[in-house]
């Protein structure tokens, strides 16, 4: 799985949106769907986890 979602942000990678306080993060095209286990209760994604991902269909 590791190895299908790096080939797939190289593939995909574009720049950062404007006014993103992260600018070295990489950015992929919409197309995926993910399912993340993260902490409850946060405004952002703490201490994320990628569980799985498909493509968009």
């Amino acid at each position: 799985m590791r190895e299908r979602l790096w080939k797939r942000v190289q593939e995909h990678a574009g720049p950062a949106p404007k006014g993103m306080k992260r600018p070295a993060t990489k950015w992929v095209k919409p197309g995926l769907i993910g399912r993340v286990k993260h902490l409850r209760g946060e405004e952002d994604l703490r201490h994320a986890s990628l569980q799985d991902f498909r493509e968009e269909t």
